[in-house]
Order: structure tokens, then C-alpha cells, then sequence
């Protein structure tokens, strides 16, 4: 009988629990969350088909970047699509690395319009815009669509021909397209998660 009623209220309070849906996380199963997904498969491509980006595509990315996060919402980042041939043209002259891509995003920082830091003065734009450069890989990997972080170019090139990027400092350049190349081995190397993060 002692055991009977013991049953009953850990019925009761189980369904309580489950009305209240304070045992949701133990009743949930264990599997990667869509952006973990989006994020493990997205590589590094260094190989592009000569298949043109849709405006559609296109749009897409720029929204996925207009609204990426910036110190303050300050915004201090603009982004130049290059896409005609002469402007593609052009960017061959200021790095090696657009990998036949039909579309390069140029990804720029505006200091002076940046959040700074009160306590040493360090400087928000180049963080906002890599925030900005990596949601531009993020949608374009979503999309189905290679792409690439690419650092080594020349600056000083870079605003010598392309005049519309005065005032700005030119982060970084995202070649964009259809891949013709498959991730490599190094893809999966990565550090393990007790080597990557700390509880302190």
C-alpha cells in the first residue's frame, strides 16, 4: 500500500514536470543543431565553375551581412561586390587568390566611425567586419555555394584602383561561387574540445 501511494505522487510529479516542461532538455534527444551542421560542413574552397552568382544569390548574402552584428549597431563596414569582369580583372592585380570565382565581396572597415574601446582605446572596425565577412561565408555555404576567407592581397593596390574604397580599410576579400573542388583532409583537423575551451 506504502508502495502504491509513493507510485502515485512520482506520477503526479512527473506529469507536473512534464506540464510545466521543466524536464524538456532531459526529453529532447542529443543531435547537432542546423547552424552546428551548416557550420561543420563549410570549407575553405580554392576552385570556382565560371557559373555566374543570381541576384537572387547575391541579395541573399548582402542581407546575411547588413544584418550581422557591430560594436554599439555602429556599422562601420562597408561591402563592395565585384562581379564585372574588368573590376575582377582589376583585383587579379592586387592578389593571386580570387580562384576563378564570379563574384568577389570586399569587405571594408570605417575606423573613425567605429566603436572604441574607453579603457585602452582599441578599435571596433576590423572585429565589426570580420563579423560581417563571416556571416557573408555562412549564407553563401547556405546557399550551396563555395567560398573563401582571403587575407593576402595588396593594400595600397587595392585603393589605387579601386577609388571607391577611400576612408576605408579593406579587411578582407570573399570569393563567392559554385565550387569545383571538394573540402580537403585538412578540413578535419581541428584542436579537440578540452584542448579548445576552458571552464574557469
Amino acid at each position: 500500500m506504502k508502495n502504491s501511494f509513493l507510485k502515485k505522487i512520482t506520477d503526479i510529479s512527473g506529469i507536473h514536470k512534464r506540464a510545466a516542461f521543466s524536464d524538456l532538455p532531459d526529453r529532447l534527444p542529443s543531435k547537432e543543431s542546423v547552424f552546428q551542421a551548416l557550420a561543420k560542413e563549410r570549407y575553405s574552397c580554392r576552385k570556382f565553375k565560371d557559373t555566374p552568382l543570381t541576384d537572387v544569390q547575391i541579395s541573399h548574402i548582402l542581407e546575411a551581412a547588413r544584418v550581422a552584428p557591430t560594436a554599439m549597431n555602429k556599422q562601420p563596414v562597408h561591402v563592395w561586390v565585384v562581379k564585372s569582369p574588368e573590376a575582377l580583372e582589376k583585383l587579379k592585380g592586387a592578389t593571386d587568390y580570387t580562384y576563378g570565382a564570379p563574384v568577389v565581396f570586399m569587405v571594408g572597415a570605417k575606423p573613425d566611425a567605429a566603436w572604441v574601446r574607453k579603457y585602452d582605446g582599441k578599435n571596433g572596425a576590423e572585429v565589426d567586419a570580420a563579423i560581417v565577412g563571416t556571416h557573408i561565408m555562412l549564407e553563401a555555404s547556405a546557399l550551396g555555394l563555395g567560398n573563401v576567407w582571403v587575407g593576402s592581397f595588396d593594400p595600397a593596390k587595392i585603393k589605387a584602383d579601386f577609388p571607391e574604397t577611400d576612408g576605408y580599410e579593406v579587411v578582407a576579400l570573399f570569393p563567392v561561387g559554385q565550387p569545383d573542388v571538394q573540402t580537403s583532409a585538412n578540413h578535419e583537423k581541428r584542436q579537440s574540445v578540452e584542448e579548445f575551451a576552458s571552464f574557469i
